[in-house]
Protein backbone atom coordinates (compact mmCIF):
# COMPACT_ATOMS: atom_id res chain seq x y z
CA UNK A 1 0.00 0.00 0.00
CA UNK A 2 1.12 3.63 -1.22
CA UNK A 3 2.00 5.59 1.86
CA UNK A 4 2.48 9.09 -0.22
CA UNK A 5 -0.50 11.61 0.42
CA UNK A 6 -2.12 12.39 -2.14
CA UNK A 7 -1.09 16.38 -2.91
CA UNK A 8 -3.80 18.60 -2.61
CA UNK A 9 -3.78 22.43 -4.20
CA UNK A 10 -5.34 24.61 -1.79
CA UNK A 11 -4.95 27.56 -4.11
CA UNK A 12 -7.08 25.16 -6.89
CA UNK A 13 -10.13 26.71 -8.56
CA UNK A 14 -11.78 23.07 -8.13
CA UNK A 15 -14.22 22.54 -5.60
CA UNK A 16 -13.66 20.43 -2.62
CA UNK A 17 -16.27 18.08 -3.30
CA UNK A 18 -14.25 17.26 -6.72
CA UNK A 19 -10.89 17.36 -5.74
CA UNK A 20 -11.86 15.01 -2.81
CA UNK A 21 -13.75 12.78 -5.37
CA UNK A 22 -10.87 12.75 -7.88
CA UNK A 23 -8.11 11.67 -4.92
CA UNK A 24 -10.67 9.05 -3.45
CA UNK A 25 -11.14 7.74 -6.48
CA UNK A 26 -7.63 7.29 -7.75
CA UNK A 27 -5.91 5.96 -4.05
CA UNK A 28 -8.57 3.69 -4.52
CA UNK A 29 -8.10 2.91 -8.15
CA UNK A 30 -4.21 3.01 -7.58
CA UNK A 31 -4.74 0.39 -4.62
CA UNK A 32 -7.16 -1.96 -6.58
CA UNK A 33 -10.31 -1.45 -4.07
CA UNK A 34 -13.17 -2.22 -5.85
CA UNK A 35 -15.40 0.84 -5.86
CA UNK A 36 -18.05 2.82 -7.46
CA UNK A 37 -19.22 6.39 -7.34
CA UNK A 38 -22.97 6.04 -6.07
CA UNK A 39 -25.26 9.17 -4.34
CA UNK A 40 -25.58 12.29 -5.71
CA UNK A 41 -22.87 12.24 -7.69
CA UNK A 42 -23.31 9.30 -10.04
CA UNK A 43 -26.66 11.11 -10.54
CA UNK A 44 -24.57 14.13 -11.66
CA UNK A 45 -22.88 12.21 -13.92
CA UNK A 46 -26.13 10.68 -15.66
CA UNK A 47 -26.89 15.16 -15.83
CA UNK A 48 -28.18 15.62 -12.16
CA UNK A 49 -27.39 19.31 -10.27
CA UNK A 50 -24.34 18.78 -8.78
CA UNK A 51 -24.47 17.75 -4.70
CA UNK A 52 -23.31 20.09 -1.96
CA UNK A 53 -22.92 17.94 0.63
CA UNK A 54 -20.82 14.91 0.40
CA UNK A 55 -19.90 12.87 -2.13
CA UNK A 56 -20.45 8.73 -1.57
CA UNK A 57 -18.83 5.49 -2.53
CA UNK A 58 -19.26 1.85 -2.32
CA UNK A 59 -17.21 -0.40 -1.43
CA UNK A 60 -17.63 -4.02 -1.09
CA UNK A 61 -18.07 -5.21 2.87
CA UNK A 62 -15.26 -7.33 2.94
CA UNK A 63 -12.52 -4.86 1.39
CA UNK A 64 -13.81 -1.57 3.87
CA UNK A 65 -10.49 -1.91 5.93
CA UNK A 66 -8.64 -1.69 2.80
CA UNK A 67 -10.23 1.07 1.50
CA UNK A 68 -10.18 3.04 5.01
CA UNK A 69 -6.14 2.62 5.41
CA UNK A 70 -5.99 3.15 1.36
CA UNK A 71 -7.65 6.78 2.18
CA UNK A 72 -5.72 7.65 5.17
CA UNK A 73 -2.66 6.73 3.29
CA UNK A 74 -3.75 9.55 0.99
CA UNK A 75 -4.35 11.58 3.52
CA UNK A 76 -7.67 11.46 3.83
CA UNK A 77 -9.13 11.80 7.82
CA UNK A 78 -11.13 8.57 8.29
CA UNK A 79 -13.88 8.90 10.83
CA UNK A 80 -15.89 5.71 12.18
CA UNK A 81 -19.75 7.28 13.12
CA UNK A 82 -21.91 4.82 14.99
CA UNK A 83 -23.59 4.08 11.71
CA UNK A 84 -22.28 0.48 10.77
CA UNK A 85 -22.69 0.67 7.17
CA UNK A 86 -20.31 3.32 6.26
CA UNK A 87 -17.10 5.28 7.18
CA UNK A 88 -16.65 9.12 6.67
CA UNK A 89 -13.59 10.34 5.00
CA UNK A 90 -12.87 14.36 5.08
CA UNK A 91 -9.71 16.15 2.73
CA UNK A 92 -9.33 19.54 3.79
CA UNK A 93 -12.79 19.61 4.82
CA UNK A 94 -14.56 17.66 2.23
CA UNK A 95 -16.93 14.70 3.00
CA UNK A 96 -16.81 11.64 1.35
CA UNK A 97 -18.95 8.68 2.66
CA UNK A 98 -17.78 5.38 2.00
CA UNK A 99 -20.91 2.84 2.09
CA UNK A 100 -20.58 -1.27 2.57
CA UNK A 101 -24.06 -1.36 2.69
CA UNK A 102 -26.24 0.11 0.16
CA UNK A 103 -30.63 -0.12 1.41
CA UNK A 104 -29.50 -2.28 4.05
CA UNK A 105 -27.43 -5.03 2.14
CA UNK A 106 -23.57 -5.64 2.05
CA UNK A 107 -22.04 -4.35 -0.77
CA UNK A 108 -20.42 -7.54 -2.79
CA UNK A 109 -17.89 -7.32 -5.59
CA UNK A 110 -21.09 -9.03 -7.48
CA UNK A 111 -22.78 -5.54 -6.55
CA UNK A 112 -20.40 -3.07 -8.08
CA UNK A 113 -20.74 -5.18 -11.30
CA UNK A 114 -23.81 -3.08 -12.41
CA UNK A 115 -21.68 0.26 -12.48
CA UNK A 116 -20.93 1.64 -15.64
CA UNK A 117 -17.04 3.11 -16.58
CA UNK A 118 -17.53 7.40 -17.09
CA UNK A 119 -14.95 9.82 -17.66
CA UNK A 120 -15.46 11.76 -14.21
CA UNK A 121 -13.63 15.09 -13.68
CA UNK A 122 -11.01 13.61 -15.95
CA UNK A 123 -10.64 9.89 -14.71
CA UNK A 124 -12.44 6.65 -15.62
CA UNK A 125 -14.13 5.83 -13.11
CA UNK A 126 -17.24 2.80 -12.07
CA UNK A 127 -20.82 4.38 -11.33
CA UNK A 128 -23.85 3.32 -10.06
CA UNK A 129 -26.71 3.55 -12.45
CA UNK A 130 -29.30 6.04 -12.08
CA UNK A 131 -31.89 3.44 -11.36
CA UNK A 132 -30.29 1.94 -8.00
CA UNK A 133 -28.75 5.51 -6.71
CA UNK A 134 -32.46 6.89 -6.66
CA UNK A 135 -34.04 3.37 -5.16
CA UNK A 136 -32.14 4.05 -2.50
CA UNK A 137 -32.92 7.42 -2.36
CA UNK A 138 -36.20 6.76 -2.13
CA UNK A 139 -35.58 4.13 0.47
CA UNK A 140 -34.39 6.99 2.70
CA UNK A 141 -37.30 8.82 2.44
CA UNK A 142 -39.44 8.85 5.96
CA UNK A 143 -41.08 11.08 8.50
CA UNK A 144 -37.83 12.59 9.36
CA UNK A 145 -36.55 12.91 6.08
CA UNK A 146 -38.95 14.08 3.57
CA UNK A 147 -37.76 16.81 1.70
CA UNK A 148 -38.97 16.40 -1.98
CA UNK A 149 -37.25 19.48 -3.40
CA UNK A 150 -34.16 18.53 -4.13
CA UNK A 151 -35.23 14.81 -5.37
CA UNK A 152 -37.80 16.11 -8.33
CA UNK A 153 -34.60 18.08 -9.47
CA UNK A 154 -32.92 15.24 -9.46
CA UNK A 155 -35.63 13.23 -11.24
CA UNK A 156 -36.49 15.31 -13.63
CA UNK A 157 -32.81 15.64 -14.97
CA UNK A 158 -32.07 12.33 -15.18
CA UNK A 159 -35.75 10.79 -16.31
CA UNK A 160 -35.18 9.22 -19.25
CA UNK A 161 -32.77 7.04 -17.53
CA UNK A 162 -34.79 5.54 -15.07
CA UNK A 163 -36.54 2.20 -15.02
CA UNK A 164 -39.59 4.00 -13.53
CA UNK A 165 -41.79 0.75 -13.44
CA UNK A 166 -38.91 -0.57 -11.23
CA UNK A 167 -39.04 2.17 -9.11
CA UNK A 168 -42.77 2.00 -8.74
CA UNK A 169 -43.09 -1.22 -7.52
CA UNK A 170 -40.43 -1.37 -5.18
CA UNK A 171 -41.65 1.83 -3.43
CA UNK A 172 -45.70 0.32 -3.08
CA UNK A 173 -44.91 -0.56 0.56
CA UNK A 174 -42.89 2.62 1.50
CA UNK A 175 -45.76 5.55 1.84
CA UNK A 176 -42.97 8.01 1.23
CA UNK A 177 -41.36 6.88 -1.89
CA UNK A 178 -44.33 6.25 -2.92
CA UNK A 179 -46.19 9.43 -2.56
CA UNK A 180 -43.13 11.12 -4.24
CA UNK A 181 -43.20 8.68 -7.46
CA UNK A 182 -46.85 9.69 -7.34
CA UNK A 183 -45.91 13.19 -7.40
CA UNK A 184 -43.78 12.80 -10.32
CA UNK A 185 -46.49 11.04 -12.53
CA UNK A 186 -48.89 14.17 -11.52
CA UNK A 187 -45.96 16.60 -12.54
CA UNK A 188 -44.99 14.52 -16.17
CA UNK A 189 -41.79 13.65 -14.86
CA UNK A 190 -42.58 9.79 -14.98
CA UNK A 191 -45.12 7.91 -16.20
CA UNK A 192 -48.62 8.58 -14.87
CA UNK A 193 -49.69 5.47 -12.35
Amino acid sequence: MSTDPIGTDPGSDEPPLQRALKHAASALKAEGVPFALAGGYALWVHGAPEPEHDVDFAVPEDDVEVAAACLTAAGFEVVRPPEDWLFKAYLDGALVDVLHRLRGVRVERETLRTAAEHEVIGLRLPVMPPTDVMAAKLDSLSEHHCDFAPLLAVARAVREQLDWARLQGEAEDQPFADAFLRLTGRLGISPAR
